[in-house]
């Protein structure tokens, strides 16, 4: 064998492994970032799981707290029950969610809105919320419970 086929032969291996270098770091660049994505989702999906189990105990506080007697609506342990909505809803704000607006008057959106009931005798062209009848949420700026509210015609 001439000295310049070897060389040439070597440079091909060269070429070949330089490709399979190449291929293989681009292959491990692509599983990195797609680990880190699924990494990013599997906690979105956990955070999201663990909000939705205590969003029925937001729920029950805000109903104790809209029924509390008159006479004892001045009691310092009843504010502080009522107190309580707005520390846990500051901490769940702190987790970027938040809850969607249904006043009362509001423009109904379907996709924030889960329509439980509707007013058939309203005439108007527009449809807004008559009243929420339970809250609903958004997570990093998606949906996780829709509010759920009572809509007419205005």
């Amino acid at each position: 064998m001439t000295k310049t086929k070897k060389v040439e032969e070597l440079e091909q291996q060269i070429a070949d492994l330089t490709n399979d270098l190449q291929r293989t770091r681009a292959d491990f660049e692509n599983y990195r970032k797609r680990s880190e994505g699924d990494k990013a989702a599997t906690y979105q999906h956990g955070q999201s799981a663990a909000i939705l189990k205590l969003l029925p105990v937001i729920d029950n506080i805000e109903r104790a707290v809209a029924y509390t007697p008159d006479d004892l609506k001045d009691n310092k342990w009843a504010q502080g029950i009522a107190s309580l909505v707005k520390n846990l809803e500051k901490s769940l704000e702190g987790l970027n969610l938040k809850r969607i607006a249904a006043s009362q008057g509001s423009e109904f959106n379907p996709d924030l809105h889960e329509a439980i009931q509707f007013d058939e005798d309203a005439e108007g062209d527009k449809e807004v919320i008559a009243e929420e009848l339970q809250a609903g949420y958004i997570l990093n700026g998606q949906p996780i419970r829709h509010a759920m509210v009572k809509v007419t015609r205005k």
